[in-house]
């Protein structure tokens, strides 16, 4: 069977600049009275793990910020249909002459301006070529039968690429003409922007800020049924903030999660918190001391970051953070100043505004702009 290139499955993106691009398009087209129907259904190509489903909600967030709308993703796991299901169930009508067509449940929308509905057709390339073929008019004519999306409805559909060597067919070439193909690509500054946003446990932060290259483990010609990816990792995450912080205690469960191999390097890792600096006397300012080993750094800027996204209205404690910032490594002071800003919007106008800030960043202009060029 052809391979299929990044070319052949759209413009290449990671989470974050698709979720800007798509958001902002969309936001736009509402603000601006345009029919959503104008924008043509997208379609998320991407390995099993790197964020399809969660870039979905994230462009809900992007739409329900900028347009003040509510936002309602609708997540169909097509796998699991039949044509029948997107149609509805036939049902004689009253003066039991003709067959009428009872509405799927998915299609009971939200109709009023002040929401926004999101259709996610999930795991659409997994879906038997006769359920794919029941989705051309979804994507196109914005209809299955009868039964009519509304107007404020986004069409989205997402699935894994054939080369991923999970279950996937082929896709008809009159469903791919009729959608917009981005191919989700993993990098690892866009997850933390995202991971760093949404409580990710600091621990899994850390250890993936040390080693970025163990975000995503997958290989398709791998037999590995447990892999580092980053849905597995925000698993990890919840593990770590819901059982048990304790690496130990429930170390069989992230071995199932991402690997043993991966699983024993972040066991390794996790015992570095025990000798990190007081996060408190940081931010009290009594804390000097700063540690040699580059693996107890990325450690302790995660710890930072998680303590300041919590204590956001500690000015005084953030400005003594951002004077021990000094005495790190250029690089990772640097590092640690471009996090405290991906906490959220309004928090990095209010860290810009601060002297040690200015001054932090004046001693470092032109190490600090190669940075940047780097992040984005």
């Amino acid at each position: 069977m052809k391979q299929l290139t990044s070319f052949e499955t759209g413009a290449s993106l990671d989470v974050d600049k698709l979720v800007s691009l798509l958001g902002n398009s969309y936001s736009k087209l509402i603000n601006n009275d345009k029919p959503i129907s104008s924008f043509p259904s997208v379609m998320l190509w991407g390995q099993p793990g790197v964020g399809k489903s969660q870039a979905v909600r994230q462009i809900g967030d992007v739409i329900n910020e900028k347009t003040g709308k509510t936002v309602i993703v609708t997540d169909v796991r097509l796998l699991l249909f039949n044509p029948i299901d997107l149609r509805g169930i036939p049902v004689a009508d009253a003066d039991r002459q003709l067959a009428i067509w009872l509405k799927p449940k998915i299609f009971d929308m939200k109709k009023d301006k002040n929401h926004i509905n999101i259709l996610l057709l999930d795991e659409i390339s997994a879906a038997p070529q006769s359920v794919q073929a029941a989705a051309y008019q979804i994507t196109l004519d914005r209809k299955v039968g009868e039964h009519v999306l509304p107007d404020n409805c986004i069409v989205i559909a997402a699935g894994n690429r054939i080369t991923d060597k999970s279950v996937a067919y082929k896709m008809p070439k009159a469903l791919a003409n009729r959608l917009l193909h981005f191919n989700v690509e993993s990098k690892f500054k866009s997850w933390k922007a995202w991971a760093i946003r949404k409580d990710i446990n600091p621990i899994v932060i850390g250890f993936l800020s040390f080693k970025t290259d163990a975000l995503n483990k997958f290989d398709p010609d791998r037999e590995d049924l447990a892999f580092a990816t980053p849905r597995s990792w925000e698993m990890v995450s919840n593990l770590l903030n819901n059982i048990s912080d304790n690496i130990n205690d429930i170390y069989p469960l992230i071995r199932g999660l991402v690997g043993t191999g991966v699983a024993s390097e972040f066991r390794t890792f996790a015992n570095v918190f025990h000798q990190l600096p007081d996060i408190k006397e940081i931010f009290e300012g009594v804390a000097f001391d700063v540690p040699k080993d580059p693996s107890v750094v990325y450690a302790l800027c995660s710890a930072m970051v998680n303590y300041v996204k919590n204590n956001q209205d500690d000015l005084r404690g953030i400005a003594n953070s951002i004077e021990y910032m000094r005495s790190l490594p250029r690089d990772f002071a640097i590092m640690l100043i471009q996090d405290y800003q991906l906490i959220s919007d309004k928090f990095a106008s209010k860290v810009r505004k601060m002297p040690e800030f200015a001054k932090l960043v004046s001693d470092n202009a032109s190490f600090l702009n190669g940075m940047n060029n780097e992040y984005n």
